[in-house]
């Protein structure tokens, strides 16, 4: 055979977002868009993580209506279910089964030193539960399930990516070679965008401040409000510099969005004010998230094309995943049933 003829297997990747009910610009450039992007020259396995979601109190109605909105607005950012495998994780049985599995194959003192335990147990002294404790041990088993050979990852994600990998090399250690070990893929551009009102924390949805953060279903109206009220400094300069965290954050945003450098934006506002370039900036937004928006309305309200995406996902998510829960039983000592 000629050797150019020979393709190079795609990599696995495997993702999951929680269905929160509102995703935010954050979320997009951080995670959704770049799902979109590695389909093209990856497998991707992606999911909608409900397990995950009730280790924080949920009213079952909004909850309901939330993972179906997860799943209708990751189709109308581009996540194509001819090219991946897009399902939500509580319809396929295999993640609480192995993440049982590797809860007995977890230190205690991994888990307590997870900085995410610590900061949401603080928020939520009044319910801090097992399952907050033992999260990561789920995330491990969602990974490590499809035999994943890279991981999107944030900044604030690599302490769970490499526990994760120190799970899967122990019980790789005791019964021979069991799960594939997990690299962290890292977004070149647009990994954290920084909250409009504060731009020293992540765009956050919980923030207080409504004027924080962008949903990726805002109106133009709103997002451009949002856009026009953000903060940024004194020097009325736009340019990338010490302590202009606020034009940081924008000029981030237009690159993430328009695909131009941070050069080119300099250039192209080069004795301009901050009124004009948060507007042109709100109007970049606007424009990129009008497609989504006019796509998601059209997936929620046809729930039977969605009922029929996520079943078709969640069937070959579980045909993938048993096979590596059955290997893993079998290794342990576990009689087939």
């Amino acid at each position: 055979m000629n050797n150019n003829t020979v393709t190079e297997k795609k990599k696995r990747i495997f993702s999951a977002i929680q269905p929160s009910g509102t995703i935010t610009l954050g979320n997009y450039i951080g995670a959704l868009q770049n799902w979109v992007k590695l389909q093209d020259d990856h497998e991707c396995i992606y999911a909608v993580a409900d397990l995950h979601a009730i280790t924080v109190r949920q009213d079952p109605k909004a909850f309901r209506q939330n993972i179906l909105n997860a799943y209708a607005l990751f189709l109308a950012c581009g996540v194509d279910t001819e090219k991946s495998i897009f399902f939500i994780q509580s319809h396929v049985h295999t993640h609480a089964e192995l993440a049982w599995i590797l809860n007995c194959y977890t230190q205690f003192g991994e888990l307590s030193r997870m900085t995410q335990f610590k900061d949401k147990s603080a928020k939520h002294a009044d319910n801090v539960n097992a399952g907050l404790f033992t999260y990561p041990s789920l995330m491990a088993a969602d990974i490590l399930l499809y035999q994943a050979d890279l991981v999107p990852i944030g900044a604030d994600q690599k302490q769970h990516l490499e526990l994760t990998r120190n799970i899967a090399e122990r019980f790789n250690g005791i019964y021979g070679n069991t799960f594939r070990v997990p690299e962290g893929y890292i977004p070149q551009v647009g990994a954290r965008v920084m909250s409009l009102q504060d731009p020293k924390k992540k765009m956050s949805k919980s923030d207080e401040n409504v004027n924080a953060w962008v949903g990726i279903t805002d109106s133009p109206e709103t997002i451009m409000k949002k856009f026009k009220r953000a903060v940024t400094d004194s020097e009325a300069r736009v340019c990338v510099g010490e302590g202009k965290d606020g034009i940081n954050n924008l000029i981030g945003i237009m690159s993430a969005v328009t695909g131009k450098t941070n050069d080119e934006i300099t250039a192209e506002f080069e004795g301009k004010g901050y009124g004009d370039f948060k507007t042109k900036v709100g109007e970049a937004v606007v424009e990129k998230l009008r497609p989504i928006r006019e796509s998601f309305e059209k997936y929620v309200a046809d729930k039977a094309y969605l009922e029929e995406q996520y079943r078709k996902g969640a069937e070959i998510a579980e045909k993938i995943s048993i096979r590596t829960l059955d290997k893993a039983k079998k290794k342990i000592g576990y009689l087939p049933r």
